[in-house]
C-alpha cells in the first residue's frame, strides 16, 4: 500500500513537471510573440512545446516552499506566509535559472535569454525585473495552479494516471533522443 502511494506521488509529480513545462514553453513563446513582437521561435532546449527549466522549477517549488506555505507564519494577528513564500520563490528561481544558464552554457555553448537590458543584473544571466516577475508568476503557481492540478491528479485511478504519465514519458524521451541524438 505504501509502495503504490509513493508511485503514485512519483507519477504526479512526474505529470505536474510536463504541466508545468508545458505552461514555461507557452509564456515564453507568448512574451516573444505578443509582449516584445519578436516572432515565433522554439523557446525550449527540446523539440516539443515545454521548457523543462520550468518543469524543474516548479517541483523545487513545491518540494522547497510547499511546506512553508502550508504553515501559518504570523507576526502578531497578521499571516506574513505569503510574503515569506513569495520571497522564497523569487531566490529559488534566480538560483534555478542562474544554474540552467551556465548549465545550457556548458553542454550547448550558450543559454536562451540576455538580461543585460535590465538594471541589476547578473551577467545578463539573471536580473531583479525576471526574478520578481517569476516570484508572482511562483505565487500563481502555488495558491492557484498548483490546488487544480493536485484535484486533477487525485481525480485520476491509479490506471489512468500511470498511462497519461507513462504516455508523456516516451514522448520525452522521444524527444530527448531525437533532440540530442538525432538532430
Amino acid at each position: 500500500m505504501r509502495r503504490r502511494r509513493l508511485g503514485r506521488e512519483i507519477q504526479a509529480h512526474y505529470l505536474y513537471f510536463v504541466l508545468y513545462s508545458i505552461l514555461g514553453w507557452c509564456y515564453e513563446v507568448f512574451l516573444e510573440v505578443v509582449v516584445y513582437r519578436w516572432g515565433f521561435s522554439n523557446r525550449g532546449v527540446l523539440f516539443g512545446p515545454w521548457c523543462v527549466v520550468y518543469g524543474f522549477g516548479a517541483l523545487i517549488l513545491l518540494l522547497t516552499l510547499g511546506p512553508l506555505q502550508r504553515r501559518p507564519v504570523r507576526v502578531g494577528k497578521i499571516s506574513i506566509t505569503p510574503v515569506l513564500v513569495f520571497l522564497g520563490i523569487v531566490a529559488v528561481t534566480t538560483v534555478v535559472e542562474l544554474l540552467a544558464s551556465y548549465i545550457m552554457e556548458w553542454t550547448a555553448g550558450e543559454w536562451l535569454w540576455d538580461y543585460t537590458r535590465f538594471a541589476w543584473n547578473f551577467q545578463g544571466r539573471v536580473a531583479l525585473n525576471p526574478s520578481i516577475r517569476f516570484g508572482i508568476g511562483g505565487m500563481v503557481f502555488l495558491y492557484v495552479l498548483q490546488p487544480l492540478f493536485r484535484r486533477l491528479t487525485d481525480s485520476m485511478d491509479d490506471r489512468l494516471l500511470a498511462a497519461v504519465t507513462g504516455g508523456l514519458a516516451a514522448l520525452m524521451a522521444a524527444d530527448v533522443v531525437y533532440t540530442f541524438l538525432l538532430k
